[in-house]
């Protein structure tokens, strides 16, 4: 699985102020984190005017390389921010994004098209998101055919298909999941990726819908997702819904990931039972020679033990 990691992203409350402070500690401490989480990919997104963002991209980028070597994800609605940003980062990375929408395409895929940058690209185009699979379809067979124009294989692309939100449209997942099996029957080599955010907005206990769409996606093909790679839930989810699926042979990955950590759990003494403490409070009260007490601690031991 290709986990892009999503906590430097500007329209995070925190990382806003850390931009405007000039925080560069929290940039660097949120980058490391991710990488030692193990991201595959740190998404960079500065979210502010965009006068500025190519200069704000440029910091964030910097501090990042200071601390992890982890590929960069140049995140921005911009097509031209999203090309000045390419000579700030030491290796290929990922570009966040493309879509029919506009010139973004003709502006990014001659950039990277001789390159090993690889590129997550929307299907949507000047009229939004298509609320049809065979809408999004059309829009994606559009955007491999600019691929095969500019030469980029389709294994250098993270198809997103753009989930709705599940409050407002209960076809959310089921139109997104046939998006990912049509896709992935055309062409086998393909990323798919998403966010999770967007199907649980606006309802209550969000982790347990963004889990299961996981689970429900991975199932349809998605083998790319932008999470936090520091929630240790919805990377377990991920691993483990990997060895289920067939995708991870003996469970290999699953076991490097959590093996120690079993490991570890399994060094941990068992925490004290009940009766346990009952039995250590009468083993007090005859070391300090308590004897009127240490009746009813016994028949209180003896009431625990059934």
């Amino acid at each position: 699985m290709i986990i892009i990691g999503e906590k430097l992203n500007g329209s995070i409350p925190s990382v806003a102020k850390a931009i405007a402070e000039k925080d560069a500690d929290l940039i660097r401490e949120r980058a490391r984190m991710q990488a030692e989480s193990g991201a595959t990919f740190l998404d960079v997104c500065a979210s502010v005017e965009e006068d500025v963002e190519v200069e704000t991209l440029k910091w964030m980028i910097d501090l990042v390389q200071e601390v992890t070597d982890t590929p960069i994800c140049v995140d921005s609605p911009s097509a031209k921010s999203c090309v000045a940003a390419i000579p700030f980062c030491k290796r290929p990375g990922l570009i966040n994004s493309v879509s029919l929408e506009g010139d973004k395409i003709d502006t990014i895929f001659p950039v990277i098209a001789d390159t090993d940058w690889e590129c997550v690209a929307l299907l949507c185009d000047n009229d939004g998101i298509p609320d049809s699979v065979e809408r999004r379809m059309k829009i994606f067979f559009g955007i491999m055919e600019k691929a095969k124009q500019y030469g980029i294989a389709p294994s250098r692309l993270h198809i997103n298909p753009l989930v709705v939100t599940l409050g407002t449209d209960q076809t959310a997942l089921t139109v997104f999941a046939d998006c990912c099996r049509r896709i992935k029957y055309e062409y086998p080599e393909i990323h798919i990726t998403s966010g999770l955010s967007n199907i649980s907005f606006g309802l209550p206990v969000r982790k347990n819908i963004n889990q299961a769409f996981m689970v429900l996606a991975m199932n349809a093909g998605m083998d790319s997702a932008i999470v936090d790679p520091t929630n240790k839930n919805m990377i377990g989810m991920i691993y483990a819904t990997n060895a289920l699926l067939e995708r991870d042979e003996y469970c290999l990955e699953y076991i490097g990931k959590f093996g120690n950590k079993a490991a570890e759990e399994a060094a941990q003494p068992a925490p004290a039972s009940p009766l346990d403490e009952k039995m250590q409070k009468v083993f007090k009260l005859t070391q300090d020679g308590k004897n009127k007490e240490i009746g009813q601690a016994v028949q209180e031991a003896l009431d625990n033990s059934f």
